[in-house]
């Protein structure tokens, strides 16, 4: 059976806000989240996702 946690217990695992956790839910970014009511369900072996925010620092060649 699959296990949930809320979007504050995932956003402490992650290190990251509770807010920013809705946010990625609210993106369709967490695979297999759910809403109930207005708490957002996630499953807990989900992983962070990327931050889209930044980009990956390329190397230059010199």
């Amino acid at each position: 059976m699959l296990e949930y946690i809320s979007a504050p217990e995932a956003a402490k695992k992650w290190g990251i806000s509770e807010r920013r956790v809705q946010k990625l839910c609210e993106e369709n970014r967490i695979p297999g989240v759910a809403k109930f009511s207005r708490m957002w369900l996630i499953p807990e072996e989900a992983e962070k996702p990327a931050d889209a925010r930044t980009k990956p620092h390329r190397k230059v060649d010199k």
